[in-house]
């Protein structure tokens, strides 16, 4: 049995690029622990995880549509542009957040960087000056453990310019996508 505070998946009969979902009420779109006024709060966290989920589904190049059914609607007002505004700035926020979040990763990759290439270079440094016509085991058995130790520190920053950052900005470019889209809010009298 489903809760009413749960979203449901609205079938779609147009071939277009929809996202549709269904509400019982409009508090149901939106995060209840934030006391920001509706066009300032945050998107339920369920909601969000849907919209975006859905939005992932498409081709990045896809132009999406959200099409909000509500079967409750506002006694006071017509909650269209309400919704459809706080929803782009959500997203829009989310996008600034990402934005950040990847200046933020290039600078700890550039920082990282520059540590892993300096502990290379002092273990290509130390290992003649210190085993210097050394051979036997404990000589070989050193050398090639600070020869790992220097690529090992290098591994930070390989991973983040080789993997790290993609997602973020496959996200971000989501949100901004999200942030921009035409959004429809349907009454339970056009389902």
């Amino acid at each position: 049995m489903r809760s009413s505070s749960e979203l449901e998946v609205v079938p779609d009969r147009e071939p277009s690029r929809n996202i549709s979902l269904r509400l019982r009420d409009i508090n149901q779109l939106f995060n209840s622990m934030d006391p920001s006024p509706f066009i300032e709060k945050d998107l339920d966290d369920k909601a969000e995880e849907f919209i975006v989920g859905w939005a992932n589904e498409f081709p990045p190049d896809a132009q999406l549509k959200l099409r909000v059914h509500l079967e409750l609607w506002p006694s006071q007002g017509d909650p269209r542009q309400l919704i459809g505004q706080a929803i782009h700035n959500h997203f829009a926020h989310r996008a600034q957040v990402t934005r950040r979040e990847f200046k933020a990763l290039m600078k700890q990759g550039r920082t990282s960087l520059l540590i892993g290439l300096s502990c290379l270079a002092a273990c290509l440094v130390v290992i003649p000056v210190l085993l210097k016509g050394k051979v036997g085991t404990w000589a070989g058995t050193l050398r090639e453990s600070l020869l790992i130790a220097g690529w090992v520190a290098m591994w930070r920053p390989m991973q983040i310019f080789l993997y790290d950052w993609w997602p973020l900005r496959r996200r971000g470019r989501v949100y901004e996508k999200l942030s921009h889209m035409p959004v429809e809010v349907i009454p339970k009298a056009q389902n």
